[in-house]
């Protein structure tokens, strides 16, 4: 399984992705008689350059001299239709544009059918969003996973006049995904960069395990001196090591709070998903003793499960950091005990740990000891290692 990993360091926008994709190996003539089926007029250029002193590609568009129509995203969607594209580059650009749509409709408040496309119709963007998924068919990849997204800062100029960085259209599409915004005030990461990041990335968070097989630099339109202005993407073949994942560490000490509404919120973290919620006691100011309330969350649940928090504790406060978690490969298996069914789990080192609740509901369906059943589960995986 092929896989690429958008390290949007730099932001992302479309010209930089299907510059990235050319650069780690996509073949240009394929990429452009892809384009030039749109008929859409543009001609288009690649061309090798430098930004930061690492050598990229710069890809580029040239509309037409005559200015284009807006276009809605009914007459966007039947161009890509129409064209002679592999059908999973077809279904991928199309998924990208109804989630830029979506989220114009939603900054502006109208209808998506109302939704006139000024910039992202025009055919530089129509060119970056077809042609960016038709380099990831090209290459072969079957999975897209992203880093957390810079952002940029500072305002960016409109046909709707000043904005503030992110735009309105980025920030909708962000939404729930890790940001940050470091070097110049600039916009770094456009709304045709964050549909597709999006749209077509599975996850966000630090690199997956993988076995880099090629690495390709998108250039942007401007050579920053605080760092390279490109983005990256890795090629590779994912490999067995344990996956790592960005999460959402929440924490807070609470000292006046009673250990049953503490319980009852640990459950409700739980139920609305966090990945793990603990308390631990501590020794806090002025000797008084108290606890230590740890969330680990998925980034796009943090704001959600930081509310619960504060509804149903007495805590004034919290703290929130990102972190890695590394999760060993695993399988679920069932075995067949004298007392019935039992699932489990077996890691990639063959260690298997049957699942509580099961183990439970037949302790209390037989009045056998939860030991006993453990004990049998654990027998009759040894007996039969799947």
């Amino acid at each position: 399984m092929k896989i690429c990993y958008l390290d949007a360091f730099s932001g992302i926008s479309g010209d930089m992705t299907v510059g990235a994709l050319l650069d780690a190996g996509a073949p240009v003539d394929a990429l452009l008689d892809s384009l030039n089926s749109l008929n859409t007029g543009a001609r288009y250029e690649v061309e090798k350059t430098a930004r930061g002193g690492i050598a990229s590609s710069k890809f580029r568009v040239h509309p037409d001299a005559a200015p284009s129509k807006h276009r809605h995203l009914s007459h966007i969607l039947e161009m890509i239709d129409h064209a002679p594209l592999a059908p999973r580059a077809q279904a991928a650009a199309s998924a990208v544009f109804r989630r830029l749509g979506d989220a114009e409709a939603h900054v502006h408040g109208i209808p998506i059918e109302k939704v006139h496309f000024h910039e992202v119709g025009a055919a530089d963007s129509i060119a970056d969003i077809v042609g960016a998924c038709v380099a990831l068919d090209l290459l072969d990849i079957s999975e897209v996973h992203a880093s957390a997204i810079n952002v940029g800062s500072g305002t960016v100029q409109t046909e709707h006049g000043l904005l503030p960085v992110p735009a309105p259209a980025t920030a909708a599409l962000l939404e729930g995904k890790p940001i940050y915004s470091r070097g110049p005030e600039v916009e770094l990461t456009t709304p045709t960069g964050a549909a597709l990041a999006v749209t077509l990335a599975s996850s966000f968070g630090p690199l997956p395990a993988m076995r880099i097989l090629h690495i390709g630099h998108g250039a942007g339109d401007r050579d920053f001196k605080q760092h390279a202005n490109v983005l990256r993407v890795l090629i590779g073949e994912r490999t067995h090591a344990p996956e790592a994942t960005l999460v959402s560490v929440i924490e807070a000490n609470i000292d006046d709070s009673s250990p049953q509404v503490l319980g009852y919120a640990l459950e409700k973290l739980m139920d609305a998903g966090a990945l793990d919620a603990a308390l631990s006691p501590l020794q806090m100011k002025k000797n008084r003793p108290g606890t230590l309330l740890r969330v680990i969350a998925k980034p796009e649940d943090q704001e959600r499960l930081a509310q619960i928090i504060f509804a149903e504790t007495s805590t004034l406060g919290l703290r929130i950091h990102a972190a890695e978690r590394r999760i060993e490969p695993r399988s679920m298996v069932e075995v067949e005990t004298p007392y019935g069914q039992v699932r489990g789990k077996v890691s990639s080192q063959g260690v298997f740990t049957p699942e509580y609740d099961d183990c439970k509901a037949i302790a209390e369906r037989t009045s056998m000891p939860l030991t006993r059943v453990l004990a049998a589960a654990q027998e009759a995986y040894l007996k039969n290692p799947k």
